[in-house]
């Protein structure tokens, strides 16, 4: 998430650069004015992301403060507003995260009547966090984890409303899970599950698409990325930007202890590169008893 007040105000490419073959990409925006979320989707839309989605389902203390988040579930002819005037400004689509509801917000009928004020904004997608956010007594990560699953409000919201698009987020850990959700709702998003994770989604493509997967196997994803890594430090960038999101990558096969341990210890370096991710790598297929790839 990016802030209306960064983009206004701070280092547009510092917050709104990214790597080509990062397609499709949305830029999830958290602010309240119509018009600065209107700029800064056209600021979007220009660098060619492919959707703007508005935070409406972060609960913590700074986003509360800052007038964005969940709290602005409380607002839904506000949201509509920002939503229709992001609507205007760009040709791109305009898309909303949120939550079940907030603190005491206790009827399937309060979620409905959020999401129908929104649509009137012209919002047709919603990704809704299938749990309640207490802005008041718990933490951001107590937020993601106390409040109970209520996975039934999200399919009668796709009942209520079948004309939308209706993404489910929230507690998702297998692939199998996705199928079951994708019977009653439109989408599905992970989260913590795929990042904790990342080799979850190598079966994306042929389990749900019915495609062929892109990934022969962990190390070929290895190979590849170090290439991308090479580039992404000679336009400055820093290995452990990189490598922060792929410690889970061997998790639970043998040696991936020591590929996290690697990572963990060395990408804050200030001349790492390419070859710690390699060397990484190496320690894992040395576990499997195979020959090292580093020469």
């Amino acid at each position: 998430m990016v802030t209306t007040g960064a983009l206004l105000h701070g280092d547009i490419d510092r917050h709104l650069n990214y790597g080509h073959p990062e397609h499709p990409l949305a830029l999830q925006l958290g602010g309240s004015i119509p018009q600065d979320l209107a700029h800064c989707a056209k600021l979007a839309e220009a660098r060619r992301y492919d959707e703007v989605n508005l935070n409406c389902g972060c609960p913590s203390d700074r986003v509360k403060n800052g007038r964005f988040g969940a709290c602005l579930m409380a607002e839904p002819e506000l949201v509509r507003d920002c939503v229709a005037a992001m609507r205007e400004a760009v040709d791109i689509p305009v898309t909303v995260k949120q939550r079940i509801g907030i603190d005491h917000q206790e009827s399937f009928d309060e979620l409905r009547d959020f999401v129908g004020v929104v649509a009137e904004g012209g919002c047709e997608v919603f990704i809704v966090h299938a749990r309640k956010a207490w802005l008041e007594g718990l933490s951001p990560k107590q937020n993601r984890e106390i409040p109970p699953l209520n996975y039934a409000w999200v399919y009668a919201l796709k009942k209520q409303f079948p004309h939308l698009t209706i993404v489910l987020n929230g507690g998702i850990q297998s692939l199998e899970e996705c199928e079951h959700h994708l019977t009653k709702v439109d989408g599905v998003m992970l989260g913590r599950a795929a990042y904790q994770t990342p080799w979850l989604l190598s079966r994306v493509d042929s389990q749900l698409f019915g495609a062929e997967d892109p990934a022969l196997s962990r190390e070929s994803v290895i190979i590849k990325l170090s290439d991308y890594v090479e580039t992404y430090l000679e336009h400055g960038g820093r290995l452990n930007h990189i490598t922060r999101h792929i410690l889970g990558l061997f998790h639970q096969q043998p040696g991936g202890r020591l590929f996290r341990r690697a990572l963990s210890e060395g990408a804050h370096r200030i001349d790492a590169d390419a070859t710690l991710l390699l060397a990484a790598l190496a320690e894992v297929r040395q576990r499997h008893g195979e020959e090292s790839v580093v020469e």
